[in-house]
């Protein structure tokens, strides 16, 4: 029979090990996080899901992978996600006027949301700076494709006397004027007289919207203009443009298009001549990773996310470097 001290004893020993295996359980909580993309079939989210997915090993966290290519499969998702034990989402939204309903939905489940690529907007069409934002920083990502332009009209010893530049703009989008808006600032510093830049407005932001666009511009060109600067606020509203000069009897070699985005481009950079000369290319890797971090960060520290990171980190992708580049990010197919 035990004593009293050995029943005590026992009893201690028992309630240690309770607390210890409590402990042991609780720091081997698995902590989930979502990520959430309107366009899962896309080389930039795939990039960004696969580098969350490092992050998350790394560091020790599961990411949760979800299509929302609509505002219904955005809300469920949520739910799904609190459903299965996450703690909170970064997201990429199908419709960035979505912003309340996902963020109120998000409130509601108990989850913190951080945007990414695109940012959410109130009823007003404002931005909702209470928000943790990881973006692009639109007017210098601009700046930067305009100088890449400029060096490259340098490079093919273009007078600027007779080249002009066709800008496709959609000032309606913020980001996309925000892009342009900094495109030309850099043309301007570089020389580029302002009555040689034609501003015309794009209806569609794709390549339809964009030959249409730059057709306009090129019927109002002078007969002295020889060469040509296409700009335009991503990809596709460059490649556009480029058709069009194409279809206007203009030489590639007489043409530079530089795009944003590259990922839209590589079809046209494995042709062995175009006018499109390049796209800048952002960092989806370094998006997906940070993104994820951060809110693995907030759901186990509390340390919230900037609200607004600015991401200006572009590497300029040409047909000399674009395969070697993309290989590296894992956008290589």
């Amino acid at each position: 029979m035990l004593s009293r001290h050995g029943i005590r004893s026992l009893c201690c020993a028992a309630v240690a090990t309770a607390i210890l295996g409590f402990g042991a359980a609780a720091s081997a909580e698995e902590i989930k996080i979502g990520f959430l993309v309107k366009q899962p079939e896309e080389p930039w989210f795939q990039t960004e899901w696969a580098f969350a997915e490092k992050a998350g090993k790394d560091k020790g966290f599961t990411v949760l992978k979800i299509a929302v290519p609509d505002g219904e499969k955005t809300l469920s998702a949520i739910d799904s996600l609190a459903a299965n034990g996450a703690k909170g989402f970064v997201i990429c939204a199908p419709d960035v006027s979505l912003g309340p309903a996902i963020v109120a939905k998000a409130k509601a489940n108990g989850l913190k949301v951080m945007a990414v690529d695109d940012r959410f907007v109130d009823a007003s069409g404002k931005f909702m700076e209470d928000v943790p934002y990881l973006g692009m920083a639109a007017f210098e990502v601009g700046q930067k494709q305009g100088q890449a332009m400029a060096d490259e009209a340098k490079n093919r010893k273009w007078d600027w006397k007779d080249t002009y530049a066709v800008i496709n703009t959609y000032n309606e989008l913020d980001t996309g004027k925000k892009r342009t808006d900094g495109s030309v600032d850099s043309l301007k510093k570089a020389g580029l007289p302002d009555d040689h830049i034609l501003y015309t407005a794009q209806k569609t932001l794709d390549v339809p919207g964009s030959m249409d666009a730059t057709n306009s511009a090129l019927v109002k060109l002078p007969g002295a203009a020889k060469n040509l600067i296409i700009g335009g606020m991503n990809d596709n509203t460059v490649l556009g443009g480029v058709r069009a000069t194409e279809s206007a009897g203009f030489a590639p070699a007489n043409v530079i298009g530089v795009g944003i985005n590259g990922t839209d481009a590589i079809g046209e950079l494995k042709k062995t001549d175009s006018g499109f000369f390049g796209s800048m290319l952002p960092s989806p890797d370094k998006e997906g990773y940070n993104t994820a971090a951060q809110m693995y960060e907030w759901v186990t520290t509390g340390k919230e996310p900037p609200k607004y990171t600015a991401m200006d980190d572009v590497t300029l992708i040409t047909r000399k470097n674009f395969q070697e580049v993309l290989t590296k990010i894992g956008l290589w197919n």
